[in-house]
């Protein structure tokens, strides 16, 4: 069996607060009689689980306050096999909380994230963890974490030749010298339109590669994915599933296209595969809990 290519994951790390409700509220409206239950979140901690599960040897950098829920965030990325040496306790701050509303009927969501321990991951914190650039076959980020980190990451990515791939959520405008040091960027149709101002999904992913970006991918939720790694513009179907909570769905996505790209497969063959795994995680609870593992989206390849 060949070795698991080294990932490192920089980002944040939450802890998920959820309400299922009969229907998301209204501004001002109050919706009784929802369930709770609480995951582990953040988007930088799902996509490094989402590419543990998917056979990468994953290293998370990232920061956690010295409470409750920052031992327990710890822990789970430990139980999944994550190298949390990079993964840095912040006295002056509590660990990340989110808040998260999912319609009973539709099962989107809405999402709250309070400033917290993940502002604290900034460029000096990134540079001290070159080892782990140098060792990685591919890295990936966000943008729950200061603009800083994202530019550091970018540097050392192109100074050591990595492939970068980014998730630019919650989406805002980055210096240019990111999106040309990127080997992917990773938006949904909302984000595409936020970073380039540009209505039509096509003008968009002109825009983008105008930017720099060399391979663009756009989700699509339940229809799947659009890529383009130049003129053409390229569509892959997801497959039909009944949904049951979209919460990390996304990271799932980002996490097995980090594992494919870092052993070598085609961008088509590893979106397709990352395709498969999302929608095999939104059949299921939780944004980490509801990864799928590596047998279960290969097993028919």
């Amino acid at each position: 069996m060949p070795a698991k290519p080294h990932i490192l994951v920089v980002g944040s790390s939450n802890t998920d607060m959820v309400v299922f409700c009969d229907r998301l509220p209204h501004p001002g409206e109050t919706v009784l009689g929802g369930r709770f239950r609480m995951f582990g979140g953040g988007k930088g901690a799902n996509q490094a689980v989402a590419a543990a599960r998917a056979g990468g040897a994953v290293t998370f950098l990232g920061a956690h306050g010295a409470d409750t829920f920052g031992t327990e965030a710890r822990d789970r990325l430990l139980k999944e096999g994550i190298n949390v040496d990079y993964f840095q306790c912040v006295q002056s701050a509590p660990s990340g909380i989110a808040l998260i509303l999912v319609d009973g009927v539709t099962r989107e969501n809405l999402i709250a994230v309070a400033k917290s321990a993940n502002e604290a991951v900034d460029s000096a914190m990134v540079s001290s963890a070159r080892p782990a650039f140098e060792s990685a076959a591919a890295v990936i980020s966000q943008l729950e974490i200061r603009d800083g980190a994202v530019e550091a990451v970018a540097r050392i990515c192109h100074q050591l030749g990595k492939p970068f791939v980014l998730n630019p959520a919650p989406s805002r405008t980055l210096p240019k010298r990111i999106y040309e040091s990127l080997y992917a960027i990773v938006v949904n149709e909302h984000e595409a339109r936020d970073i380039t101002g540009e209505e039509e999904i096509p003008s968009a992913f002109r825009r983008l590669h105008s930017l720099g970006c060399k391979n663009v991918i756009v989700t699509l939720g339940a229809r799947g994915v659009m890529f383009s790694e130049g003129d053409k513009v390229e569509f892959v179907a997801a497959p039909k599933v009944e949904a049951a909570d979209t919460t990390g769905a996304g990271d799932c996505f980002v996490g097995w296209l980090g594992v494919g790209v870092a052993e070598g497969l085609s961008l088509a063959a590893a979106i397709e595969r990352a395709c498969k795994a999302a929608s095999i995680k939104v059949t299921r609870a939780g944004a980490q809990d509801g990864m799928p593992y590596r047998d279960e989206v290969t097993r028919d390849s």
